[in-house]
């Protein structure tokens, strides 16, 4: 293989050899060095290439391994580039120095069992990952397809999703696919009695209820104030959905959200999409557990939390593509930060309530462009035997673009 790409990748299904094409066969008869978990490795016939189990952990002894063996053919389950090695190696190597043979993925083969249209299911990995991260694709009539941890997960999910007021939800498990070990049990409702044990090889596919029977969390900024355990330190729903909507959470994009009280926008930003990353920014430490708290109860684990005062809890977080300041406007430094963390390209907003914070606004919109926003929200109360508006403190919004 000399001259070829640093690392092979094969896709091998449940079904083992035999459901390898042609090409993925020759690469590892041909191969010096096959790496592989040990369940894999057991797939293989009898071959000339020396086989070396997978470090556990992996990710840390990843570079190392493809270092000490050039050449190296790794084996991956089913297709390396859906959640697996694949892309991993890629992202490290670069497309190049990867070649990746893949097998007939587990999503697609539990859409064939189920008759699900593949590009209707939503696929959501749970296998480094808190089951929570389910929620936030948990909508009405939704399709999903959760890549197990191990045999824990269904009865996991369907725990999680009854106390949502999902209960209602048909769970389908489907077990070693494509393998002669394979086995689907369900439907059956989330709230049902566990029909497991299941085995560590496991997609779980989820039918989302069409009328659950709690509140219905959409992706679109703006959930319910309720939504958050708070002390008041909350950006109200109006204010926080067009806040949501200037900072234009994009795939991939990460959020610093400074100031961040109950968490409540860089909950809403990693919402929008999975792959949306953010971090919680708050000097006080009972308000930074309540974020931890909210974010797992929202379906977003991943959001890091920082306890500390800005600026100086900024210093060491990776460049932001967006930045929301709801809180700290008056302290040296903060907006200096933000606005040297970010680059071209980058969207800022900045929420002021008292006269202070918005001469800082006002002046940094002088130095530097953008649009200011007065915010009035009024909210419906009672007077007496009537009804009146209740006006909400205004918010001044700074929104701008950095160029």
């Amino acid at each position: 293989m000399s001259g070829g790409p640093a690392v092979v990748v094969v896709g091998i299904g449940d079904d083992g050899w035999a459901g390898l094409t042609a090409a993925a066969q020759a690469v590892l008869r041909e191969a010096a060095v096959i790496a592989g978990g040990r369940r894999h490795l057991a797939l293989l016939p009898d071959l000339a290439a020396r086989q070396v189990p997978l470090p556990s952990p992996l990710l840390p002894r990843l570079d190392e391994l493809v270092a000490e063996h050039p050449g190296l053919c790794l084996l991956a389950s089913g297709d390396p580039m859906l959640h697996g090695i694949g892309a991993t190696l890629v992202r490290r190597l670069g497309r190049e120095a990867v070649r990746v043979l893949p097998a007939v993925s587990s999503v697609a083969l539990a859409c064939a069992r189920l008759g699900w249209a593949e590009h209707e299911a939503d696929v959501v990995s749970v296998v480094s990952r808190p089951v929570e991260a389910v929620l936030p694709a948990v909508q009405p009539g939704a399709r999903l397809l959760v890549l197990s941890r191990d045999g824990g997960t269904p009865a996991a999910l369907a725990g999680l999703l009854a106390g949502h007021g999902w209960g209602a939800c048909e769970i389908t498990v489907l077990e070693h696919l494509g393998g002669p070990a394979e086995r689907i049990t369900g439907p059956y409702p989330a709230s049902a009695p566990d029909p497991g044990p299941f085995a560590d090889l496991c997609v779980v596919a989820v039918a989302c209820a069409p009328h659950p029977e709690g509140p219905v969390l959409p992706r679109v900024p703006g959930l319910p104030d309720a939504a958050f355990d708070n002390d008041g330190q909350l950006s109200r729903r109006e204010v926080r959905a067009l806040a949501l909507a200037a900072l234009a959470p994009g795939p991939g994009q990460f959020l610093w959200d400074v100031g961040a009280g109950s968490g409540s926008v860089g909950i809403e930003w990693m919402r929008t999409d999975p792959r949306c990353r953010a971090v919680a920014v708050e000097a006080r430490a009972d308000r930074a557990e309540r974020i931890a708290g909210n974010a797992a109860r929202l379906g977003v684990p991943g959001l890091r939390v920082v306890c500390g005062a800005a600026p100086e809890a900024l210093a060491a977080l990776a460049a932001p593509d967006a930045v929301f300041v709801g809180g700290g406007l008056t302290a040296g430094g903060v907006l200096d930060a933000c606005w040297k963390a970010l680059p071209p390209g980058g969207r800022l907003v900045a929420h002021a309530v008292t006269v202070e914070s918005e001469a800082v606004l006002l002046q940094w919109q002088r130095d530097v462009g953008g649009h200011l926003v007065r915010l009035a929200v009024s909210y419906h109360a009672p007077l007496g035997g009537f009804t009146t508006w209740r006006p909400a403190l205004p918010i001044t919004q700074w929104q701008v673009t950095k160029t």
